[in-house]
C-alpha cells in the first residue's frame, strides 16, 4: 500500500494535470500526506489541496467572449440582409413606378388621341369605340385564364428552368422570371401600335385587345410582386378583403399543399375552392393578418 502511494504522489508531481468535465487542467502546487501503514493500520487517507483553478476560469472567459463575439457576428450579418433587402425594395419600387408611369401615361395619351383623331370628320364611329373598351375588357379578363393554363402547361413543365427561380429565394431585385413580364409586354405594344396608327373596326378591336393586356400586366405587378411577394409597398389595397384573398391564394400555391393549384392570380380563391382548400385559404389568411400586424407593431 505505501508503494502504491508512493507511486501515485511521484505521477502526480511529474504530471500535475486534472482533468473535470472532458477538459485538462493544470493543477498547482499539491500537498500530498500518506501516513505509513505499518503507523496507522488502519485506512490510508490521501489529501488532495487544490488552489484556484485559474486555468479553468481563463477558459471560461474565453469561451464568454467567443460567444459574444459570434452573437455580435451574427447580428451584423441579420443587419447588413435587412438593408440589402430593402435596397432591393428600392430598387425593383424605382422599376415598378416608372413603368407603371410609363405605360400608364402613354396607354391614356394613345386612347385620347385616338378617339380624338377618329372623331375630327364629326361622325363618331360608334362601333369601333365600342369594340375596342368591349376587347379592353376581355382581354384583361382572358389574360387571368392565358396566364392560369401557360402557368401549369408552361412554366411548371417546359420552361420551369426559367421559373424555378420565382419559386426559390431571390438574390437581388430581380429573377429570372421577370422576362415573362417582358414577353407578354411584346404582342401589347405590337397591338397597340396597329390599333393606332390605323382605322377601322380590327384595328380599333387590336387596339382594345393591347389596352386590356397592358391593364391586366399592371395589375398582376401590383397584385402579385407588390402584395403576395412584398417587393414592394402597395398601401392600403393589402386591407381590401378581396386582394386578401386573393394574395393567401397564391401563397398556397407556392406551397405545393394541392399539387401546385392555384395557378391562376384573381381567380386562386375560386380554384382552391374547387379542389377543396379553403379551410386552409381561411388558415393562410389568419396567418398573413397576424404578420401584417406584427410588422405594424414593429414599424
Amino acid at each position: 500500500m505505501a508503494a502504491a502511494i508512493s507511486a501515485a504522489t511521484t505521477s502526480l508531481k511529474a504530471n500535475p494535470f486534472f482533468t473535470a468535465g472532458g477538459r485538462v487542467l493544470r493543477l498547482p502546487p499539491l500537498c500530498l500526506r500518506a501516513q505509513p501503514v505499518h503507523r496507522l493500520r488502519g485506512a490510508v487517507t490521501v489529501c488532495f489541496v487544490l488552489g484556484k483553478q485559474k486555468a479553468a476560469e481563463a477558459l471560461f472567459k474565453e469561451e464568454e467572449q467567443e460567444e459574444v463575439k459570434n452573437d455580435a457576428e451574427a447580428d451584423r450579418r441579420i443587419l447588413e440582409k435587412m438593408a440589402r433587402k430593402q435596397s432591393e425594395r428600392r430598387t425593383y419600387l424605382v422599376a415598378a413606378v416608372m413603368s407603371s408611369l410609363g405605360i400608364t401615361s402613354m396607354a391614356v395619351a394613345s386612347v385620347y388621341y385616338r378617339f380624338a383623331w377618329q372623331m375630327e370628320g364629326g361622325e363618331v364611329p360608334m362601333t369601333e369605340m365600342f369594340g375596342t373598351f368591349a376587347l379592353s375588357v376581355g382581354a384583361a379578363v382572358g389574360m387571368e385564364f392565358w396566364a392560369r393554363w401557360a402557368h401549369r402547361a408552361l412554366w411548371h413543365a417546359s420552361l420551369w428552368h426559367m421559373h424555378e427561380s420565382h419559386h426559390r429565394p431571390r438574390e437581388g431585385p430581380f429573377e429570372l422570371n421577370d422576362v415573362f413580364a417582358i414577353i407578354n409586354a411584346v404582342p401589347a405594344i405590337a397591338l397597340l401600335a396597329f390599333g393606332f396608327f390605323n382605322r377601322g373596326l380590327v384595328p380599333g378591336l387590336c387596339f382594345g385587345a393591347g389596352l386590356g393586356i397592358t391593364l391586366f400586366g399592371m395589375a398582376y405587378m401590383f397584385v402579385h410582386d407588390g402584395l403576395v411577394h412584398r417587393r414592394f409597398a402597395v398601401g392600403p389595397i393589402a386591407n381590401v378583403p378581396y386582394f386578401r384573398r386573393v394574395a393567401a391564394a397564391h401563397q398556397i400555391h407556392h406551397t405545393d399543399k394541392f399539387e401546385g393549384v392555384p395557378y391562376g392570380l384573381f381567380l386562386g380563391p375560386k380554384e382552391l375552392e374547387e379542389v377543396g382548400g379553403l379551410e386552409e385559404l381561411e388558415k393562410e389568411i389568419s396567418r398573413r393578418i397576424k404578420r401584417s400586424s406584427s410588422l405594424d407593431l414593429r414599424g
